[in-house]
């Protein structure tokens, strides 16, 4: 108790390893930009792929960090840490500096902006929206268009912003395929009569019981699965929404007329982890994202000694895996304090 652990960042990540950490008996600080903490699961109706309340896991983090051994500051962003003998001066907006023994990064991901990709029209054309919106919408339990009515046809297209070297994203963000999926289920729940298309250049389903989600999909919901990447939305003077696809399956153009379109963010590196980074000499990789010592066995440690990563800070994660690599940042960390091993 007398060494003193700082996580930056309030995300799923974040709380899991500060819990962690609290409960190995680690005095533990949690430092989180926005004014409340859970990240972007928060936002979420329901998880794939069992469909259950996103809540739950809000709520489970939340007990899990409520712990005697961890406090934690919510609109306070870090700006900054750098080397104070055997410790590490954290510079925030609103304190000059905070001392910490050992630092855990845990600053998550940015959802693409999607305005970047303007051939989709997002920003420009009423009811394209991105996948976080949709999710805001069942989470009100209303979907409609911007005029107040239930749209008739939904498109959603993946791999907006990932797996594009245009945008120099060429790394995959592993959720989007299934969250689509996931996305046209619930839809397909809420409006029974409505029609959805995907619009994907391949499935990734690679994690339990994705595959089988995206078969449920097709065989019980009716969900259109499209081969093909839409290369223009616009607007006809009806209103509604008009998208170019070549179906690379059928080998043939389509031109769709839609009420909704729904676009796939993938995941980029946060900016409040970039600039941290930038201003405190942490090494990222070719996808951008921060870079572990080692792909294999080191992807909780940094170059720097007494700093350690934890979640998406290090490359596009789910949930699960985000938990997984949280409790392994815990577990180093909790090793690096005791045991006085080098990271």
């Amino acid at each position: 108790m007398d060494k003193h652990v700082v996580v930056i960042g309030g995300g799923v990540a974040g709380l899991e390893c500060a819990g962690r950490l609290g409960r190995m008996g680690h005095r533990v600080t949690l430092l989180e930009k926005k004014e409340s903490t859970g990240g972007h699961a928060a936002r979420w109706y329901q998880l794939f792929p069992d469909r259950r309340p996103g809540s739950e896991i809000a709520d489970y983090l939340h007990k899990l960090a409520n712990h005697p051994n961890v406090t934690i500051i919510t609109g306070l962003g870090v700006e900054s840490f750098s080397r104070k003998g055997e410790g590490f001066h954290i510079k925030t907006g609103g304190v000059d500096f905070i001392k910490a023994d050992v630092i855990v990064v845990a600053t998550g991901f940015d959802l693409f902006d999607a305005a970047k990709k303007e051939e989709y029209g997002y920003g420009i054309y009423n009811n394209v929206i991105t996948s976080a919106e949709l999710e805001d919408m069942f989470r009100k339990g209303e979907i409609l268009t911007t005029t107040g009515v239930e749209p008739e046809r939904v498109g959603i297209v993946h791999c907006v912003g990932s797996r594009d070297e245009k945008t120099g994203n060429c790394h995959c963000s592993k959720v989007c395929c299934v969250t689509a999926v996931k996305q046209a289920i619930e839809i397909r729940e809420h409006l029974p009569a409505t029609q959805v298309f995907c619009f994907y250049m391949d499935m990734r389903m690679f994690g339990p019981y994705y595959e089988e989600l995206y078969r449920e999909s097709q065989e019980k919901w009716n969900v259109n699965f499209i081969r093909g990447k839409v290369s223009e939305a616009s607007e006809n003077i009806n209103g509604r929404l008009v998208v170019k696809v070549e179906d690379t399956l059928a080998s043939r153009p389509l031109r769709m007329e839609l009420d909704m379109l729904v676009l796939m963010s993938g995941m980029v590196m946060s900016k409040s982890g970039a600039d941290l980074a930038k201003r405190s000499g942490l090494a990222t990789g070719k996808n951008r994202f921060l870079a572990g010592l080692d792909h294999h066995y080191g992807t909780n440690k940094s170059a720097i000694k007494g700093v350690f990563y934890a979640g998406a800070c290090i490359a596009p994660m789910n949930i699960t895996d985000s938990l997984s690599h949280a409790r392994g940042a815990a577990l180093e960390v909790s090793d690096y304090l005791k045991k006085g091993i080098d990271s």
